[in-house]
């Protein structure tokens, strides 16, 4: 393998990666946004928003 293919098989890679990544990423996030929407729905509240009184 010459030097040229090396470096451009790493970049591939690389970039191959990184795009699975972002993938995993964007499904991951609207996975969440969707349990999020369903607890919503439920009732359950997020509290870290809220400060009551103790």
């Amino acid at each position: 393998m010459t030097h040229a293919a090396y470096v451009t098989a790493a970049y591939l890679v690389s970039a191959l990666a990184l795009v699975g990544l972002m993938v995993w990423i964007l499904v991951d996030q609207r996975s969440q946004k969707r349990a999020l929407e369903d607890l919503e729905k439920r009732g359950v509240r997020r509290r870290a928003g809220s400060r009551e009184a103790s």
